[in-house]
């Protein structure tokens, strides 16, 4: 058996101007995470990464930690298989419609624009996000031009085949991506709905990882989701 590790970036720039960049933060956490994997000789085969650079970052930031240790890590490929879905587009897109027809993202985003501290701030703009992406996933938020959470999923599963299927028997491997391509590797490990694997992106921690244990083309088990050991400070675990 093969084991995967599906890595979640670390925290990006929330609401900034450039949101791919990765938090001061951000950047502690993907440094603790491979020093942790580092002093427990947590060693890889193969590491594939998604091409953003919040995610490209946060493996980098992992491979210096490995080799601070004197320890090798692999040189990352690049799938766009692994990007995450197009959520700044969909928002984007999806809002001015839904201002017109649905009342619960008018009440969410007036209470988004009012927000008075960043908790409320964060707050209020996932409750907005979760209600458009929801509309875009259920197939009633039609964006022409922009991939569909079908396409999506289909992409993310191609991207698995093709990484998984191209290396040896009992490989450890990592991939370092968003939480919507962890979303839909439990979905192909647990046979989730389309809303309940919706759920499981908001769930992935940054800088957080799940194990699955795969062969050939026909077994892929989910063993562990959202571990975070390496963050002991309950103030750096975040969502975003």
């Amino acid at each position: 058996m093969g084991i995967l590790y599906l890595v979640r970036h670390a925290q990006a720039s929330f609401l900034q101007q450039n949101y791919d960049k990765l938090s001061p933060l951000g950047e502690a956490q993907a440094r603790l995470l491979g020093e942790y994997w580092a002093r427990r000789k947590i060693v890889f085969d193969r590491v594939s990464v998604g091409p953003r650079e919040r995610q490209t970052d946060t493996v980098n930031l992992v491979s210096d930690a490995y080799h601070r240790a004197g320890l090798a890590f692999p040189e990352p490929l690049v799938l766009t298989e692994f990007d995450e879905y197009e959520g700044e587009e969909v928002l984007k897109r999806g809002l001015p419609q839904l201002l017109e027809t649905n009342q619960a993202v008018r009440d969410f985003h007036a209470a988004f624009q009012s927000s008075a501290t960043d908790a409320e701030l964060r707050a209020n703009f996932q409750r907005l996000y979760e209600a458009i992406v929801g509309d875009w996933v259920r197939g009633t938020l039609h964006l022409p031009g922009v991939e569909t959470w079908q396409e999506f999923g289909a992409r993310v599963n191609s991207g698995l085949v093709k990484f998984l299927g191209s290396g040896a028997r009992g490989e450890r491997v990592a991939i370092f991506t968003s939480g919507g391509p962890i979303a839909i590797g439990l979905q192909r490990a647990l046979q989730l709905s389309a809303e309940n694997t919706l759920q499981m992106t908001w769930m992935s921690r940054n800088a957080s990882w799940s194990e699955f244990l795969y062969s050939g083309g026909d077994r892929f088990t989910l063993s562990s989701f959202n571990c975070h050991a390496h963050i002991e400070d309950p103030v750096m675990l975040t969502y975003r």
